[in-house]
């Protein structure tokens, strides 16, 4: 499905959250807090997006961004090398539960708008804790479900008006009737934050973006 949807995924993000998408990301990056020059891990990488966002911001940066699907990645690698980023970001097809990094490696790690797809999420935490270093930060962007009268006009628009716009766009209706179901199914904000601490995480905390329709976590590895 991943690989069907792939040539019109980035139109699709930017189109059905009116651009919203693009702040989310770089709220994303702006909480890792990392210094210039740290080497990142963009799990669930898609496209590339967060990987460039991150790359761009200083010469000295690097990263590495794992996803499942290769016609994502594709296209990730292709927009590394418009932007110039190719020398210093990588992309590759990975098992997110069994990361190909030593232990202690990596200065920081994210993951937008994928965990949701995964459903062993513990073991991929556990793994995170293990390939990062010590009091590292790890920063996940989720789709969430407004309160209140938003979430009621929010359902109506994903339930009826996203599959309907996304499946004629990209000729699979089924992956954005998918979408609103499985932000719908994922962890509320505070049994997400048990679950990174569960998984030996510390200082997990949450909060909206846009009004709720997505969250920003962050935690770190114990130092």
């Amino acid at each position: 499905m991943f690989d069907r949807i792939a040539p019109r995924y980035d139109l699709l993000n930017h189109f059905l959250s009116a651009g919203v998408d693009r702040r989310w990301r770089r709220a994303g990056v702006d909480a890792l807090a990392l210094a210039p020059g740290s080497r990142l891990l963009d799990l669930c990488s898609g496209t590339g997006d967060v990987l460039v966002e991150w790359l761009r911001r200083d010469v000295r940066n690097r990263g590495v961004g794992v996803d499942f699907s290769p016609q994502m990645l594709r296209i990730g690698r292709e927009k590394l090398r418009q932007r110039g980023h190719a020398g210093r970001g990588a992309l590759a097809i990975t098992d997110v539960a069994s990361l190909p990094f030593d232990g202690c490696s990596l200065d920081g790690a994210i993951v937008a708008f994928g965990l949701r797809n995964i459903a062993a999420r513990d073991g991929v935490l556990r793994e995170l804790v293990r390939v990062l270093k010590p009091g590292a930060p790890f920063v996940v962007l989720e789709l969430g479900w407004p309160r209140g009268w938003l979430g009621s006009i929010y359902g109506l628009y994903s339930t009826y008006v996203l599959p309907h716009i996304g499946g004629r766009l990209s000729g699979e209706a089924a992956a954005y009737a998918y979408l609103p179901e499985s932000a719908r199914l994922f962890p509320q904000p505070a049994e997400m934050e048990a679950e990174l601490r569960a998984a030996g995480f510390t200082h997990a905390t949450s909060r909206p973006l846009t009004a709720g329709i997505a969250w920003l976590y962050r935690a770190v590895k114990p130092a």
